[in-house]
């Protein structure tokens, strides 16, 4: 078998074994990967050459960055912060029709700027806003969508463990990736908030408007909310001034972090473990992933594929937009059928030289991935964040989540083609700025 035909005959394996025997991702990645190259070479050669490639990525202390912005959310969870935001932007924006939906929106975007997960952001504000937009009788369309919607910003927002592992990945400066990162954080939530509107106007009985909240009340919920806009704003004036590298500042949020929850007197220490202990399972997870999918390039690099894809694709003669569209559309069906992580760690060794070589800048590619492979948390067959919000919604099935969702694609779309069609003014001119 030749080495290009194996790489494809290995692909189809990986996605056999994820959707037929339903291994999670980062044992099917590591193991195909593993069985590739032994086949490829000999199992001495893989044993040594897999050796070699875990201990160079995980030896450095680059990674550590990836369970400290954990530990820091698990912080402010535990701690229950997510119920502060909500209580704060219900005050501020309740009393208007869908005012509700947009109160999860933003606090989910409040809660994303810590988290960094949405699988996190999904879990917890479903607890909190889907019970009070029953009580005020949403219609349940509205009231999971805006749930599942909001809570893909814990990918997209800073600091987004997928922009991290991005990041490391591809060599290039996360502060940038961070600070790059804004404009379009910004753009998608105000989209997906002004969804909203457009939904009422439609459908005016879907969000009734709750009671007006007086300018005392709204004051008073504000200083636990500004808690955690003054950790975030810590993070990244200290990476945009170039104080401290991305590790230091993780460190620092955790630091900073847990000493704002003991001196509010919001963590207890069952809170302390548990965040701990949710910290080593999540870290796990992703660490798992990113073994997987470095034995995986490995042998996928080793088959040359990537190299005769990149070739071919360059060789076809189409602008370079429709390329990137084209790779852009792979990536919208791979984050449908897949974990985004595990997709774009799959993908990057295949696209990433292709895209780099076509002249777009790095920094700006990965804004767009990132946006790009967030819809698939919405889509389904996968849609991890709809499944999630089904899960811990009563009487509100699958289905519904789903429609619910699918009203805010073209938010993300819209977004999406900003950024194309002005890398410049929505990523670059901040991303530049980042010493």
């Amino acid at each position: 078998m030749s080495g290009p035909l194996l790489g494809v005959f290995g692909i189809a394996v990986m996605f056999t074994a994820l959707f037929v025997l339903r291994i999670p991702a980062g044992f099917t990645m590591a193991i195909v990967g593993f069985c590739g190259i032994a086949y490829a070479t000999s199992w001495t050669a893989a044993l040594g050459m897999i050796g070699a490639e875990i201990w160079n990525i995980f030896s450095g202390y680059g990674l550590t960055v990836i369970p400290m912005f954990i530990l820091v959310g698990e912080f402010v969870h535990h701690a229950g912060y997510n119920d502060s935001l909500y209580h704060a932007t219900n005050r501020w924006f309740g009393h208007r029709r869908g005012g509700l939906a947009i109160t999860t929106i933003l606090a989910s975007a409040a809660f994303s700027a810590i988290s960094g997960s949405n699988t996190a952001t999904a879990a917890t504000m479903s607890s909190v806003a889907i019970p009070a937009m029953k009580k005020y009788k949403y219609h349940a369309i509205l009231n999971a969508g805006s749930v599942a919607a909001g809570s893909t910003l814990g990918v997209l927002i800073p600091p987004s463990i997928v922009l991290v592992v991005y990041g490391i990945y591809t060599g290039q400066s996360i502060g940038k990736l961070f600070f790059g990162n804004i404009i379009p954080s910004i753009l998608a939530t105000a989209l997906i908030a002004a969804t909203v509107f457009v939904i009422c106007r439609r459908h005016p009985d879907w969000g009734p408007a709750a009671e007006r909240s007086s300018w005392k009340a709204r004051f008073q919920a504000l200083p636990e909310a500004l808690d955690i806009l003054f950790l975030f704003g810590v993070i990244m004036v200290a990476l945009f001034t170039g104080l401290v590298t991305a590790t230091e500042a993780a460190a620092v949020s955790c630091t900073l972090g847990l000493m704002i929850c003991l001196v509010r007197r919001k963590l207890s220490w069952e809170g302390f473990l548990s965040a701990v202990g949710d910290t080593v399972r999540i870290s796990c997870m992703v660490f798992m992933i990113i073994a997987g999918a470095v034995i995986f390039g490995r042998f996928l690099a080793l088959t040359r594929l990537p190299f005769e894809a990149a070739g071919w694709i360059g060789s076809l003669a189409m602008p370079r937009e429709i390329l990137l569209i084209l790779i852009l559309a792979c990536y919208i069906v791979g984050g449908c059928i897949m974990d985004a992580l595990a997709f774009l760690l799959i993908s990057l060794p295949i696209f990433y030289p292709l895209v780099v070589g076509m002249g777009y800048d790095p920094i700006w590619f990965g804004q767009v991935v990132t946006i790009v492979t967030t819809m698939g948390s919405i889509m389904p067959p996968i849609g991890i964040c709809c499944y999630i919000v089904a899960s811990m919604s009563e009487n509100i099935p699958l289905s519904e989540v789903f429609r619910g969702a699918f009203y805010y694609i073209p938010a993300y779309l819209l977004t999406l083609a900003l950024l194309m069609l002005f890398p410049y003014a929505t990523v670059l001119i901040l991303s530049n700025l980042v010493r």
